[in-house]
């Protein structure tokens, strides 16, 4: 029994059956002891941004911790923007990064560098496991403390020396059988929730009173939901304050996972661009945040605010990520006498399967018209996308993943992560161009583990959305060769090629009737399959 040995153990006992990876000298006899531990499921990828991306996604959907194994400092700081997301979104996610072996470091070795300080940023906790015999309970300790709530990325940094060397004793974690078996949950603080995440603590009574009272004094005001607020039950719920207040029922801007589709309470996003945002807010006396955080402009813009909530209004918590959110509004809507029937569920019809000529609007259509039950969507569409939701609210229900962090390059691997934690449920990727090829190699993964993913590029040929930002923060009138740093059609980018040369069927689409052929034939299909949607140039 090694540390390696004894480390993948210890994951297995605390409720970790699957590690994205993209390994190296120092993370050796991790892989060799994979052999040892069949109840580990080891994934692939080809680029460490494609790791931390799929371990997201995999936490978001299966409410509980994949791991990603990472080489040395440089393989985090590759994988460092995803990790910047799953901690924006709370997801779950440990973290195992291979260091030098501890004699070695004083040698400064060419890929000696400061780990600590990349993973400080990311990490909402971190370790140093002191010998092989304290690597299966650090595995546990890491475990717990990813779950949280909130959830978290904890990392764990392995020296190559403990990782080879023998354990003292069985090397158990926590009591732990140091066998194979089936993985167990590690149980935190609080309730648990259907998914087995914990749900947190209680929100004290007088809080949820003192809310109460603020919503039914008649003063405009609004509730703005995110993080876990936003299944489908804390939803409900929501909505019945809404219903029984006259609030308004706002989500934050890009939700980690949102609920949403046919019987699902529908629920406004807060606008991406400030001046939108800030017409959804005027007027309001009052915001309670539920799980989510006061809103600002995601940039500094010249002469205009960072701060959205309107002069004179009030800004109070019910619920944060580390309280039992969805038990906070159900206290809520009873206090409010909100109703105990389901409230304010979505309702209508699909739209039709569009013809004509390939628009944004047109792919938003087909998708809407097409998408399967119980999907779950990887939204990384970006300006092209700007359609998507709103044609897809009639669609059975499915869930919606979302860029928290703002760190493109999180799509694709999101999706992936997703389909490996509900093999069960089709995937679908909304992919810009440009996001897709930060982290194109997540496609070898998914032909390579035969996961069941639909993927839409978007391919208007620019990085559109810096086209806007270019005009909104007052850089001036561009000039072509300004213009040019934003083109991605000099060559255009063919899809098509790059999908089919990492074994993904793919097929370019430029019609709308093409476009509806193409998801039928994908979802009638098992696997991941590629669609590069044509578009005009620019916006959309």
């Amino acid at each position: 029994m090694n540390g390696a040995r004894s480390l993948l153990q210890g994951l297995v006992a605390a409720g970790v059956d699957t590690c994205f990876m993209n390994p190296g000298t120092s993370e050796m006899h991790f892989v060799a002891a994979l052999d040892d531990v069949p109840a580990m499921r080891g994934v692939l990828g080809l680029f460490e941004g494609v790791v931390t991306g799929a371990a997201d996604g995999y936490g978001r959907i299966a409410g509980r911790p994949a791991a990603a194994l990472l080489h040395l400092g440089p393989g985090l700081g590759n994988g460092i923007a995803n990790l910047h997301n799953a901690r924006r979104a709370h997801t779950p996610v440990v973290t195992i990064v291979g260091d030098h072996a501890t004699y070695h470091k004083a040698f400064d070795a060419p890929l000696e560098s400061d780990i600590d300080s990349l993973a400080r940023p990311v990490s909402g906790w971190l370790r140093h496991p002191a010998s092989p015999a304290s690597l299966a309970v650090d595995a546990a300790a890491a475990v717990e403390a990813a779950s949280g709530p909130p959830g978290t990325v904890a990392t764990l940094i392995v020296p190559a020396d403990i990782s080879w060397s023998d354990v003292v004793g069985d090397g158990s974690a926590d009591g732990a059988p140091a066998g194979t078996g089936a993985p167990r949950p590690v149980e935190g603080a609080g309730r648990w929730k259907r998914d087995g995440a914990p749900a947190g603590d209680a929100v004290d009574g007088g809080t949820v009173d003192e809310i109460a009272k603020i919503l039914r004094s008649g003063e405009p005001a609004a509730l703005l939901v995110g993080g876990r607020a936003t299944c489908a039950e804390g939803l409900f719920a929501a909505a019945a304050v809404s219903q029984a207040t006259g609030a308004k029922l706002l989500c934050e801007t890009f939700p980690a996972n949102l609920e949403r589709g046919a019987g699902v309470p529908a629920v406004e996003r807060l606008a991406y661009l400030a001046e939108m945002a800030t017409a959804q807010l005027e007027g309001l006396r009052h915001l309670i945040l539920v799980d989510a955080k006061s809103p600002v402009s995601f940039f500094a813009y010249p002469g205009k605010p960072s701060d959205l909530v309107p002069e004179g209004c009030g800004v109070r918590t019910l619920a944060t990520g580390a309280d039992d959110v969805v038990g906070a509004l159900s206290g809520l809507q009873e206090s409010v006498g909100g109703s105990n029937a389901p409230t304010g569920g979505t309702e209508g019809r699909r739209p039709e399967p569009p013809a004509g000529p390939l628009t944004a609007q047109a792919v938003a259509a087909a998708l809407g018209a097409a998408l399967p039950e119980g999907a779950i969507v990887s939204d990384e569409g970006n300006t092209a996308g700007l359609f998507v939701s709103g044609e897809t609210a009639h669609a059975p229900r499915h869930n919606w993943l979302c860029l928290t962090g703002g760190a493109i390059g999180q799509g694709l691997p999101v999706a992936t992560g997703a389909a490996l934690a509900a093999p069960d449920r089709p995937v679908v990727a909304l992919e810009a161009d440009g996001s897709a090829m930060y982290t194109l190699q997540a496609l070898w993964t998914q032909a390579r583990e035969g996961l069941d993913v639909t993927t839409i590029v978007f391919d208007n040929g620019s990085y559109a959305i810096l086209e806007l930002e270019l005009s909104r923060v007052g850089a001036g009138a561009s000039g072509e060769r300004a213009r040019a740093m934003l083109d991605l059609d000099r060559p255009r980018l063919d899809f098509v090629s790059l999908a089919q040369g990492m074994g993904v069927p793919a097929a370019r689409v430029t019609t709308a009737e093409e476009m509806t052929a193409q998801l039928a034939g994908a979802f009638a299909e098992d696997g991941p399959h590629v669609i590069q949607a044509v578009l005009g140039k620019g916006l959309f």
